[in-house]
């Protein structure tokens, strides 16, 4: 059956959230700015392009599990483990998100959401692995760039022991490499 118009924007208005909740990490590390949920997953979708037929990975279904993997945190807001919410408790939270938007925007697409959420929190499909890997991937870059624009050279250093040999993907293995050069190098020149 299909959504009704009503439901739809009901939907929409909730999503619209992430544009304003801002990342925790970044809230608490108290930086000038903090980026947003959405900013978060929309360069994390754009970065999807950077796979091709090479990369051995389904890029529609990275782009897709890129726009779905934080949509609950429109409910459940952007819990951290400074937030004092169990994994499991988290997990059970997000679920319990992503299965009422199906009655928003009806069965089919609801069940896709739900499929793409689901296949990332399990992390068994390679393009759950990718996806992965560019959430802390961004996550390390927006980390760079606060250090980089607002001249808090090193600051962020926790950011990047925590990701430490935790990439899978070749490509981004080697964005990776690139990204700790140029820190270096920035690093140097203070």
């Amino acid at each position: 059956m299909a959504a009704s118009p009503a439901s739809c924007l009901a939907f929409l208005k909730q999503i619209g959230r992430l544009k304003h909740l801002k990342r925790t990490g970044w809230v608490l590390r108290k930086v000038d700015e903090p980026e947003t949920v959405s900013g978060h997953m929309y360069r994390m979708a754009i970065m999807s392009f950077l796979f091709d037929d090479d990369d051995g990975v389904d890029r529609d279904r990275v782009m897709k599990m890129c726009l779905v993997h934080d949509m609950a945190e429109s409910i459940v807001g952007d819990l951290t483990p400074h937030c004092g919410v169990s994994d499991e408790d988290k997990h059970q939270r997000e679920v319990a998100a992503i299965e009422s938007f199906r009655s928003l925007v009806g069965q089919k697409a609801g069940t896709e959401m739900y499929d793409l959420f689901m296949e990332y929190e399990e992390q068994k499909t390679k393009e759950a692995k990718v996806v992965k890997d560019l959430d802390k991937f961004d996550m390390i870059l927006q980390a760079f760039e606060y250090e980089t624009d607002q001249e808090r050279p090193g600051t962020l250093e926790e950011f990047f022991k925590s990701t430490e040999g935790k990439f899978t993907h070749p490509k981004i293995i080697k964005l990776i490499e690139q990204l700790y050069k140029e820190r270096g190098e920035k690093l140097k020149s203070y």
